[in-house]
């Protein structure tokens, strides 16, 4: 016979939170085991003061947040429950929720033991009662890493490679986000299908993730070209996404990025495929957009 121990509790696997570098916005991620809880929040959180936006990425929602304190008139069924505070420390982020019935449970039971929590505090949940909650998280940056060219005519595959190096480089310091295909112009000399890579990463250790990111892509591709680019903040700048464009839509040389200006981007490992690596980071999980094929042919 099944029993439970928490019968009434769904946990959430992982919650991190990446803040602006001027702490005024939050990029709030929460990876979810219940689709359908995940999505019941979506709707009604969104309609908080202090959430911007929110957007569904494979096990994860997303909620963009603006750091304040509101209070939240809640009404059974229309909004019955919300993200009432956002507060950005220098090294935490605090996050205040708060429901009724289920939205309670929500609130406070189902998010405060979540990887990633570094303490919670919660009010009893469950029935009709309001409850909420306040998790910390650590305060953390986004890391973006853009690669191309690790494989050869004969073997090798640069998309499986990049996401194999992103889950072995993953802790609790840095949290693997986000893996995007990016199609960039068919060249003459590509291997075949001419795309790059980036991965996102939540951290607060930027310098040893990039650097053992790095000593496996060396360790394992197998090109003499690879290109590696690191993109380190919280939203690519738009100079960088219009060369990402003009890599999609044409042959460029090495002078085209060389003029590209971001404070946020280094190069890392400088072979031929650095130009596409660093045109696929501003498409960081802009899936539609970066699986394009801009060369006219289908």
């Amino acid at each position: 016979m099944v029993s439970f121990s928490e019968p009434y509790v769904i946990h959430y696997p992982r919650i991190v939170a990446v803040a602006e570098e001027s702490g005024g916005t939050v990029e709030l991620v929460e990876f979810f085991d219940c689709i359908g809880g995940a999505m019941w929040s979506k709707c009604h959180y969104v309609k908080s003061p202090i959430v911007e936006g929110v957007r569904c990425l494979g096990s994860t929602m997303r909620y963009n947040l603006k750091t304040g304190t509101v209070d939240l008139e809640l009404e059974g069924s229309r909004f019955p429950a919300g993200i009432s505070a956002c507060t950005v420390y220098d090294e935490e982020i605090a996050i205040t929720y708060i429901g009724m019935g289920g939205g309670g449970v929500g609130a406070a039971a189902c998010r405060s033991d979540a990887a990633g929590v570094l303490r919670s505090r919660s009010d009893p949940a469950g029935g009709g009662r309001v409850a909420g909650a306040t998790i910390w998280l650590p305060r953390m940056q986004r890391v973006l890493i853009g690669v191309d060219d690790t494989d050869t005519p004969e073997e090798g595959a640069t998309w499986t490679l990049v996401h194999n190096i992103a889950r072995a480089v993953e802790d609790e310091q840095s949290v693997y986000l986000s893996h995007t295909i990016v199609q960039l112009f068919p060249v003459p000399y590509r291997t075949k299908n001419c795309v790059a890579l980036v991965v996102e990463f939540a951290t607060n250790n930027p310098e040893g993730l990039v650097a053992r990111f790095r000593q496996l892509l060396e360790q394992y591709t197998l090109s003499k070209k690879t290109g590696m680019a690191v993109y380190t903040g919280f939203t690519p700048s738009e100079e960088l996404l219009a060369y990402g464009r003009k890599v999609k839509q044409g042959e460029v040389d090495y002078g085209v990025l060389a003029s590209v200006r971001d404070p946020g981007l280094r190069i890392v490992m400088n072979g031929r495929g650095i130009i596409g690596a660093v045109a696929a980071i501003p498409f960081y999980t802009n899936y539609e957009e970066a699986l394009e094929l801009c060369s006219g042919k289908n």
